[in-house]
């Protein structure tokens, strides 16, 4: 539908569960395109349930009329003074497609705002880990060296975990067993 993507929120927990080792009590940040994102209105709630703190980062104009309904510990449209208390930072790819008539002045200017840069790289903590759904807008919601961060992405992880939780969930759905193992 329009407001879920359960899959999506699935993948996300186990690739950061992977790299994290446990997720309560991780502060995870999510920016972006909050009002038009299919993502959030599932994996906020599945981070809550989790454990973890949640602050969503967005522009007013890409911000739901009501915050609050999506369950999100904080509500900040500073970036840069919410970065380095995060130790997971998941960018929303901006949903062009969904509305009419951008609702910031223009992609550079979001970009210098709410992109994950390399010069926010110095902002945050060394061992935090960043996010997308994809697909990326390179230059807009992350630069190449934070797409590509060694370290630091772990975007590619959850597109292979992506491969792999849809296909368990489809199994299961199609009446898939546990093949005679015990519980």
């Amino acid at each position: 539908g329009k407001h879920q993507h359960p899959t999506q929120a699935l993948l996300d927990l186990y690739s950061i569960w992977e790299e994290k080792g446990d997720l309560n009590g991780l502060h995870v940040g999510v920016v972006g395109d909050i009002a038009h994102s299919r993502v959030c209105g599932s994996l906020i709630p599945a981070l809550k349930i989790m454990g973890c703190e949640v602050t969503v980062i967005a522009p007013p104009t890409l911000l739901p009329a009501r915050p609050d309904i999506l369950g999100a510990d904080h509500v900040t449209s500073n970036f840069d003074e919410a970065l380095p208390e995060l130790d997971v930072v998941y960018m929303l790819r901006i949903q062009r497609e969904r509305f009419e008539g951008a609702p910031y002045p223009n992609l550079r200017e979001y970009n210098l705002l709410y992109g994950l840069t390399q010069e926010r790289d110095r902002l945050m903590k060394p061992d935090a880990c960043v996010c997308h759904p994809g697909p990326i807008n390179r230059g807009v919601e992350l630069d190449s060296f934070m797409a590509d961060h060694p370290k630091r992405s772990i975007i590619l992880d959850q597109v292979y975990a992506g491969v792999l939780v849809r296909m368990a969930a489809l199994y299961l759905l199609l009446g898939g067993s546990n093949d005679g193992i015990d519980a």
